[in-house]
């Protein structure tokens, strides 16, 4: 159970590099970084954990229009039981000619014995 384990797994059909934190080497016209931003525990009336729920930016970078890519990205994410919590153009990157666009997903997982 791994957020980003499953991201993975989901975008490997759509055939995009990925990476987590930061791209290595020198990227392509698109490629995808994933950041985990938290990861936390989710409590009910007994104070006993009983669910986790993981969270992580997609930040999608391309030299080409990024909204195809952005609409099936978000079929993928929500075929695959991930919810959407954001999705927002954070800008065109002039140095390195870019279009950057973040998706925030969290998905929910059921604590599992130790």
């Amino acid at each position: 159970m791994s957020l980003l384990k499953d991201i993975m797994d989901l975008l490997e059909p759509v055939g995009i590099p990925i990476e987590t934190g930061v791209f290595s080497g020198k990227p392509p016209d698109e490629y995808i970084v994933i950041t985990p931003m938290s990861d936390r525990l989710d409590f009910y009336a007994d104070n006993q954990a009983h669910n986790i729920i993981e969270e992580a930016r997609l930040s999608l970078f391309t030299k080409r229009n990024y909204q195809a890519l952005k609409k099936q990205l978000t079929k993928v994410f929500l075929a695959g039981g991930m919810t959407i919590t954001d999705r927002q153009y954070i800008g065109f990157e002039h140095d390195t000619k870019y279009h950057h666009y973040a998706i925030d997903v969290l998905k929910e997982y059921e604590m599992e014995d130790e």
